[in-house]
């Protein structure tokens, strides 16, 4: 009975009483009124009963039962991301924003400079709450840029970055080593009461001069395959006879993961970022297409769509790959999200068509789009494109499905709110410890001594004077390299927690010996015969995507003058930090030893670790070294294979016993 009803009932009830005894009509009435009330209170608690607040209930029950619930704003709200710098609870609030992301470690993308855990749990909790103050209460998903570690937090544990992970292989692989990674910064992202972790890539570099090759395991996607038990790492291990495709986070120790960037992105013309792929589709399924298979059947909860064309055709809206192979045929039952302005890119310029992107991108299966800008702009092309028909409701239904299924299963609904229980995980010593690891088993060894029975590591710990010089040696964001702190990274060490190599070296070495720093040494102080050995690193300076792109792929000045001078006159070890194989040969001759660190992250002492024979040299090449750019691309099992050190190569050593 509706309250309306009741209050018919008591009024048609009132003039009754007149003719009753007075004792008969009190107590009449107020049975009535008992009744009426009963009625109305269960009425009430029926209308009240919200299934999708239910966490006993089943999964699709809860979904139906809210989607019921929604009006057309709230849904087109919920496939709306936006960057944190735009945000705020009103905001959240008034446009039933479905997502928020950090872009960076400073400035408005997090909460100030060298922001303890603290504060960033009590930025994410305010813009929560103002999601939960909706009328509905839906909670709003926040996302970050994870790729190697919490690498935008301060004193968070940054790993190496996936270029250098995909050589740490013993007998073959060591897929463990990533999951125990993924485990790691799962807990450091909730620390931060972050839950959301836009990683991993797994793209198929199939040529170093892509500036997003440092962010792919192997141009050899058995590798890369391999590379994806990441993703139960941050997750958690799906549950014996799950559904396939179905998303799975496994509590609040773990993260949502995205699979970035679907697909090809790794195999453009020459290496250009954004670009075109030309490829068949049996090349398509046989190269690029089969880690995203393993991350759909690990439970990944999103995939990110790429900016780059395949055959002429942007995959922003290539409704045959995002529809009806990766949701259709592969049964991905996650969400898809946009890269940042992906839509926009759509038309070349971007932004030429704005109505045209919009509708191209969400019909061809983009659920939630990254709009870091003029996302009102978004929301009101979506909206009107919607009420024409022009983008079917049912389309919008689609994507809304997907977003609440990720935020039900997430746990979102029944623990909103992040708390401080994790942030002693933040920078902790044993994900310390594990990155340290990794360090050592992603190293390669490609030289040791000028002759065979000449090696040089391992370097001695007792000596009388140690060199080390480069422009690598004492900067932990040179170390890094992009995706920490900032999307191109930094330089130097005041914004990042941890061990340069130069440090290390210096923890290393017995008490006696003398380690000397110059990062460009005069000529004098080299040919002074003092020092027993040198230890030169160089490198790449930090870069992201479209930055990085090179065609030359050449060590950052004054790196090769500090080869030249320092390994003309003193027996030498060259460490190159790098996102990629870069052009060594015309100074390899010089170099009595070559060891590629890649961009090892936060732990440099895991360099140290195995240059002075701790422990032994086990990395083995995922990606080919060719001897001059002119070769590229080539990758192993090609017809022209010339290359300098081939896939798989790395001389190993073992620990030594005693310094």
């Amino acid at each position: 009975m509706q309250a309306s009803q009741v209050a018919i009932a008591v009024l048609l009830y009132r003039p009754l009483q007149t003719d009753l005894p007075t004792a008969v009509m009190g107590k009449s009435f107020m049975s009535f009124v008992v009744i009426m009330l009963s009625c109305l209170l269960a009425a009430f608690t029926k209308a009240d009963y919200m299934k999708y607040k239910d966490p006993k209930q089943p999964l699709n029950v809860r979904i139906d039962d809210l989607m019921r619930r929604m009006r057309v704003d709230e849904k087109i709200g919920q496939m709306t991301q936006i960057e944190k710098t735009l945000a705020s609870p009103t905001i959240v609030q008034k446009y039933f924003i479905g997502s928020v992301i950090s872009a960076g470690g400073t400035g408005g993308s997090a909460p100030g400079p060298k922001a303890p855990a603290e504060d960033w749990v009590n930025m994410v909790n305010d813009l929560q709450k103002g999601a939960l103050s909706t009328r509905l209460g839906i909670p709003m998903i926040y996302g970050i840029d994870a790729v190697h570690g919490h690498s935008y937090v301060y004193n968070a544990t940054i790993f190496p970055h996936n270029v250098g992970l995909g050589v740490t292989r013993q007998v073959y692989i060591d897929p463990g080593l990533v999951k125990r990674i993924g485990a790691a910064t799962a807990l450091e992202l909730r620390a931060t009461g972050i839950p959301y972790n836009f990683a991993p890539p797994i793209s198929v570099c199939r040529d170093p001069r892509w500036g997003s090759c440092y962010e792919s395991y192997s141009e050899d996607p058995k590798i890369v395959r391999a590379m994806t038990e990441i993703i139960p790492g941050l997750q958690g291990d799906i549950p014996p006879f799950s559904c396939k495709g179905v998303p799975f986070v496994a509590g609040k120790s773990k993260v949502a993961a995205c699979a970035t960037q679907f697909v090809g992105d790794g195999g453009t013309i020459n290496g250009i970022d954004k670009n075109n792929t030309v490829i068949n589709f049996h090349g398509l399924l046989s190269i690029h297409m089969p880690p995203y298979i393993d991350a759909i059947r690990k439970g990944v909860s999103t995939i990110m769509v790429g900016y780059s064309s395949l055959n002429g055709k942007k995959m922003h809206a290539n409704r045959d790959l995002v529809t009806d192979f990766l949701k259709n045929k592969l049964k991905f039952r996650g969400f898809v999200v946009s890269a940042w302005k992906g839509i926009d890119r759509i038309t070349d310029p971007p932004r030429a068509n704005y109505s045209y992107s919009v509708q191209a991108g969400i019909l061809a299966g983009i659920d939630m789009v990254m709009i870091p800008e003029n996302f009102t702009e978004f929301i009101d092309e979506l909206t009107v494109q919607v009420k024409k028909n022009i983008i079917p409701m049912s389309r919008i239904d689609d994507a809304v499905r997907r977003i609440l299924r990720v935020k039900f299963v997430m746990g979102l609904f029944e623990n909103p709110l992040a708390d401080l229980s994790l942030a002693n995980q933040l920078g902790s010593q044993e994900h310390r410890e594990l990155a340290r690891e990794a360090v050592r088993k992603s190293l390669v060894l490609l030289k040791n001594g000028k002759s065979a029975n000449q090696p040089l590591i391992p370097l001695p710990k007792k000596a009388q004077k140690v060199l080390v010089a480069g422009t690598h040696a004492d900067n932990l964001g040179y170390q890094c390299g992009g995706w920490t702190v900032e999307w191109q990274g930094v330089s130097g060490n005041d914004l990042i927690v941890g061990t340069t190599i130069l440090n290390a070296i210096k923890k290393a070495v017995d008490p006696s010996t003398r380690v000397i720093y110059k990062e460009n040494p005069y000529m004098n102080l080299l040919n002074s015969h003092e020092f027993s050995y040198a230890i030169v690193i160089v490198g790449e300076v930090p870069y992201a995507e479209i930055y990085g792109d090179s065609t030359n792929l050449s060590i950052t000045e004054p790196g090769p003058t500090i080869i030249k001078n320092v390994c003309k006159v003193i027996k030498c070890v060259v460490i190159v930090v790098s996102g990629r194989p870069i052009a060594i040969k015309p100074y390899l001759a010089e170099i009595d030893a070559l060891v590629s660190a890649w961009l090892p992250g936060t732990e440099g002492q895991g360099v140290a670790d195995v240059l002075f024979g701790d422990y032994g040299f086990t990395g083995k090449l995922a990606h080919t070294w060719f001897k001059s750019v002119d070769q590229l691309p080539m990758n192993v099992g090609d017809p022209h294979y010339d290359p300098l050190f081939p896939f798989g190569f790395g001389l190993t050593i073992k620990p030594r016993l005693g310094n």
